[in-house]
């Protein structure tokens, strides 16, 4: 089987260098999560401040690439297709794609990693690039930092993934004081958020209001609520009942909300319009947008209510007005990068316990939430 090709859609945008005196060529290695990747931003920035000749590439994975395809600060985004190559152990197919993937790395002359993820994967995958430069951080899981050339260290105590990545960044001499989070949403983007809310005040198969905001007449009032609703983690949920009771009050109050998440969050999202009842400024759009959609929406929102996800460090980026509501996992360490955001939680001996599923089955952390408590 043939290694992937320059044009293979594991390596985006490839710019090749000239055969004399390239310039620097700089890996990114953040492949996931979705607010981790907003989270690298600001490294992202530094780098191309600092260095604004250099060829600047980023290794995502495939279900995050659309936050980044097209943007200024990128030359190369590289697919990392974790589901994928994860089969290479039992998969003669994976296998051997992962090891043109390794050949692809390599044959791209890499100056220097910049391994924000801090596993052993990510720091293996920074070694394979045979990178002379390879930086990442001391305090880095799995024993990643066996992989790296140059260890940052990092204070101890709780401190924020941005300020930790930051760290990382001022220790190369990058200008990332202070952070900036360059998310470059497009005009058609906005256009496309523009049309679903004429679309939503219009009715479910209204073509007019549609048609309104595709001719260049005012854009549809955006003083709406967005809601975010879902989580990656059960523990980071919060409870129907306390979503449909906030939603409730809300409608009550005369605000305009929309329901946004992915298509994993469909359910939930259904199950808060059953039992709200049919209601005209309640629009469902979950799983109805794509990522960069959803992020114009959320720059369009008079307000955001989230949970503990990725779409609620997206609105942080955007400084929109944030509320957060937290259960196992430490705001000071992932909650909004934002000091404007409110962020909600009980207090409760066992948290932040950093775990998928409740490790003592009561999961009071966000159950004995009460929604009085959430107030936009």
């Amino acid at each position: 089987m043939k290694p992937p090709s320059a044009e293979s859609s594991d390596f985006v945008h490839l710019a090749q260098p000239p055969a004399s005196r390239r310039p620097l060529r700089i890996l990114i290695i953040k492949p996931s999560s979705l607010g981790d990747i907003v989270h690298g931003l600001p490294v992202l920035a530094g780098v191309r401040a600092a260095y604004p000749d250099a060829h600047v590439a980023w290794m995502i994975g495939k279900a995050f690439a659309p936050l980044l395809e097209g943007h200024s600060m990128i030359d190369e985004l590289i697919i990392f297709d974790r589901k994928h190559y994860g089969r290479l152990w039992f998969d003669p197919r994976s296998a051997l794609d992962f090891v043109g993937f390794v050949r692809e790395l390599r044959r791209r002359e890499f100056d220097l990693i910049l391994d924000l993820q801090g596993l052993v994967r990510s720091s293996l995958l920074a070694w394979f690039t045979g990178a002379r430069i390879r930086v990442g951080f001391a305090q880095a899981r799995e024993f990643a930092w066996l992989f790296y050339t140059k260890l940052v260290r990092i204070g101890a105590g709780d401190v924020h993934a941005v300020d930790r990545n930051r760290a990382l960044g001022r220790s190369m001499g990058l200008p990332v004081d202070p952070p900036r989070f360059p998310l470059e949403i497009r005009e058609e983007e906005r256009a496309a958020a523009r049309r679903l809310l004429a679309t939503a005040a219009g009715g479910e198969n209204s073509g007019g209001a549609s048609a309104a905001a595709e001719s260049g007449l005012p854009p549809v009032a955006t003083d709406f609520v967005a809601v975010l609703p879902g989580a990656r983690w059960a523990t980071k949920q919060w409870t129907p009942n306390g979503f449909a009771a906030v939603l409730r009050r809300l409608l009550d109050d005369g605000r305009r909300c929309i329901l946004l998440g992915g298509p994993d969050d469909r359910a939930l999202a259904d199950d808060l319009v059953a039992r709200l009842g049919p209601h005209r400024a309640l629009t469902n759009l979950v799983g109805k947008t794509t990522l960069r959609e959803l992020a114009a929406l959320l720059e369009a929102a008079a307000h955001v209510l989230t949970v503990d996800s990725g779409p609620m460090h997206i609105a942080a980026a955007l400084q929109k007005p944030l509320t957060a509501i937290f259960g196992p996992t430490n705001p000071d360490r992932t909650g909004p990068y934002l000091p404007t955001a409110r962020v909600i939680r009980n207090a409760l001996p066992c948290m932040p316990c950093y775990r998928r599923k409740c490790p003592l089955g009561h999961h009071n952390c966000m159950r004995g939430l009460h929604a009085e408590r959430v107030e936009l």
